[in-house]
């Protein structure tokens, strides 16, 4: 299937150059991203992530970024 993507210049120059030092082509470059990206999409598991809150009224104030990471898991924080 041929299709066409509008890709930052910056990041399409990186690409080129990416494909060039390793010997292949820009196609087979973008082929194999994409078939990272879907496969670890797939592989990943989905973390059901659930802040811990006071009463249900939203974040309990005093928590750190990692306190609440921790709670949220279960571990002692």
């Amino acid at each position: 299937m041929k299709t066409t993507i509008e890709l930052p210049d910056a990041l399409a120059d990186e690409a080129r150059r990416l494909a060039r030092e390793t010997g292949t082509t820009l196609r087979e470059l973008v082929i194999s991203g994409l078939r990272h990206e879907l496969r670890v999409g797939r592989e990943t598991p989905r973390v059901d992530f659930v802040f811990p809150t006071f009463a249900g009224s939203g974040l309990v104030a005093e928590l750190s970024p990692e306190s609440v990471v921790a709670r949220s898991y279960g571990l002692p924080g």
